[in-house]
């Protein structure tokens, strides 16, 4: 750590809850002497037309600003001539198994296509088009809407040389109906979604007592894994990610039209997924076209019937509408970046989804399709800059502007790898081959200086033992920069792990590291790698963090950690989670076993004085839905534990035994009773 960091490592290898990892069942993988780069390139004219009859000789290529042997030239051109039907094309089959393989990210499993075409020929003069419904996002109307709009474009528009493929994103990803060229069978899918048909698919909620009991009776496979990405947008970028994968060994062109309500980034998001999803399709030749299913939407000063009314100054003062155009604008950020980085376009604020097929059916209507193998052989992981000319003719050509090139760890250095390792820390697509979830909060020492601690959790599963060792190692670097992109903490670190006798992973386990940093209040971002150094995977998080200014008339409280396991600690340490020699280790993916305990811990800083004591009272409330199935008795507080910093400590253990298996969310109730504040954060988590 840097000087402003803050000491406190703990390496620790816990037991996870229920049975051990099932058996990881490898993917296949397809393997080719040479590696072909494929680009697509729309070449207009002054008016924006598209320019046609160019030869190869007509193009040159350059990566990094070498000219490269072309290999492969056609000009893709589809017509409404009436192809071969087709019914099934197969391109999908096993994509909801692959997926949950990434999930799991089985140690040493190649990332390759679940399926590859017998006869990828037989594609050409098709477009591909997946109608993507994230209907984990998406309220019954806004499904509705979707389904509407798809069915008359399937009766209306579609043309005899689409192919297309219906999925849904929920609790998992299912392929509803392979692709197909039949309008028939492309109708029957779709009216699979309809909520009017009387076949509805409702939005996955894991609150239903029947879902919950059902996932409790089965097997508890890969549980220190599955929970990765209970909370946040991963496993929808990863469910892009892999349909990309999947479709790229197509070489042309390919079309995801995205149907969503919004993906609203949260502090529990790994940025580095987003940007693993968007790289995948470049390279796949996959464009995605988001579509906001919301439609036109008003804001209403005083808020709609989906939530309570604004309250205070802010309903008058424009803060309160300000705040409702901002979370607007959020949830769509990400869907715009996911159309502008592939080549797609994202359609908001519109009731007319029309535009969306019309727009993806005449961006594949007419292009040239370009192969070569690049002249570098270096597997060194680095941007590859791709520019596309026409020799002598002033036309805009259309392209996508590069490719990350893969990596080979076993032939690397010593110092390659640590390279390696620098690299994916300033890269802005690293990898996310090794599951990794880091979790953080803020702890007042001062009134201008924070503890932040800093934990990642890494999955037994996902950590190979080398052939006749008896431990594994792994490297963890990370940052924290501030806005302006100075490092103000930085952790190295290399963790040793023991492993049973003949074990091939350390499946069953979790690997935790924890580490802290001292900060100002302000706006910081944090990023930490990990390299298991058996096969060279690696895995990054990358998240924003905030440090509040605690000022003003809001009671002044810290983040709320979130923890299953306890442990011996000597001393006391600058870390405030160690108390009465018991260090607190936070549960990154807020997954419970019924047999465990859970802890709340939290401070509250600088409440008002009644006679030099304070009056504080707080208690947890917890919610299954709309219901209120526990609350703890309250517990009342008037003497301050740690006068210098003006501190009153709280902590709570409750028994997941009290709890039936499903989600649920937590109220924490804090009341300064003689200064009249109060807040109410909350969280969820999962009990199995």
């Amino acid at each position: 750590m840097t000087a402003r960091g803050a000491a406190g490592i703990a390496l620790l290898l816990i037991l996870a809850a229920g049975a051990p990892d099932a058996q990881q069942e490898p993917r296949p993988t397809f393997r080719s002497s040479t590696a072909l780069i494929s680009v697509d390139v729309v070449v207009r004219d002054a008016d924006g037309n598209v320019v046609r009859g160019l030869a190869q000789k007509d193009f040159t290529v350059l990566e990094d600003g070498k000219p490269q042997d072309i290999q492969t030239f056609t000009f893709e051109e589809i017509n409404s001539r009436p192809p071969r039907a087709i019914e099934d094309a197969g391109l999908l089959a096993g994509v909801e198994e692959r997926l949950q393989q990434d999930v799991r990210r089985a140690a040493g499993a190649d990332a390759a296509a679940s399926s590859q075409p017998s006869d990828p020929g037989s594609f050409a003069g098709r477009r591909l088009v997946v109608l993507l419904f994230d209907v984990s996002s998406m309220e019954p109307p806004d499904v509705q809407r979707a389904v509407d709009s798809a069915l008359e474009f399937v009766r209306m528009e579609m043309d005899p040389a689409d192919l297309v493929a219906v999925v849904t994103i929920g609790s998992t990803l299912t392929v509803v109906r392979d692709f197909t060229s039949v309008r028939e069978e492309a109708e029957a899918a779709l009216g699979q979604l309809a909520y009017t048909e009387g076949t509805a698919t409702p939005p996955p909620s894991a609150s239903t007592t029947a879902t919950d009991e059902a996932a409790a009776d089965t097997d508890t496979e890969a549980t220190d894994t599955t929970g990765f990405e209970a909370f946040n947008n991963d496993v929808r970028l990863r469910a892009l990610k892999t349909l990309a994968d999947t479709l790229a060994p197509i070489e042309q062109k390919k079309a995801i039209l995205y149907f969503s309500a919004g993906m609203t980034r949260s502090g529990e998001d790994n940025q580095v997924e987003l940007r693993a999803a968007v790289n995948a399709a470049v390279r796949g030749n996959v464009a995605i076209y988001p579509v906001d299913s919301r439609g036109l939407q008003a804001v209403p000063p005083g808020g709609d019937a989906s939530r309570a009314s604004g309250r205070g100054v802010a309903l008058f003062s424009g803060r309160g509408v300000q705040q409702q155009f901002a979370n607007l604008s959020r949830s769509q950020e990400t869907l715009t970046t996911l159309a502008a980085d592939t080549g797609g376009r994202a359609f908001t604020d519109s009731n007319d989804f029309g535009d969306a097929f019309r727009r993806v059916q005449r961006d594949l209507s007419a292009y040239y399709l370009i192969g070569y193998a690049s002249a570098n052989p270096a597997q060194d992981g680095r941007f590859r800059r791709i520019q596309v000319r026409v020799n002598g003719r002033n036309l805009r050509v259309e392209a996508r502007a590069g490719y990350y090139a893969p990596r080979d760890f076993r032939s690397t250095s010593t110092r390659d790898r640590e390279a390696q390792l620098e690299e994916q820390l300033t890269s802005a697509v690293s990898a996310t081959d090794l599951p990794v979830v880091v979790g953080s909060g803020w702890f007042r020492q001062a009134q201008d200086r924070f503890y932040v601690p800093i934990a990642l959790a890494v999955p037994g599963s996902s950590v190979p033992i080398a052939a006749g060792a008896d431990k594994a190692t792994l490297d963890v670097r990370g940052q924290v920069r501030d806005e302006q992109g100075r490092v103000l903490g930085r952790i190295r670190e290399t963790l040793t792990v023991p492993a049973a006798a003949g074990a091939v992973t350390l499946a069953g386990r979790q690997v935790l590291f924890q580490s802290g940093v001292v900060l100002p209040p302000g706006r910081f971002s944090v990023k930490v790698v990990v390299r298991e150094n058996a096969g060279g995977t690696v895995g990054s998080f990358e998240a924003p963090l905030i440090v509040p200014q605690l000022r003003g008339d809001a009671l002044k409280m810290s983040s709320v950690i979130f923890s299953t396991q306890v442990q011996p600690a000597a001393g006391r340490q600058a870390n405030p989670l160690v108390r009465d020699g018991v260090q607190l280790l936070p549960n990154l993916t807020r997954v419970v076993s019924r047999g465990q305990s859970i802890y709340f811990y939290y401070e509250v800083y600088d409440p008002q004085l009644a006679e030099q004591a304070p009056e504080l009272r707080t208690s947890l409330a917890f919610y299954r839905g709309s219901v209120k199935v526990h609350e703890t008795p309250v517990v009342d507080r008037t003497a301050i534990d740690e006068p210098g910093r003006g501190t009153v400590v709280f902590r709570f253990e409750v028994p997941a035994q009290s709890f039936q298996p499903g989600t649920y969310t937590v109220q924490i109730n804090v009341i300064d009773a003689v200064g009249g504040r109060f807040a109410f954060p909350r969280l969820e988590f999962l009990v199995r």
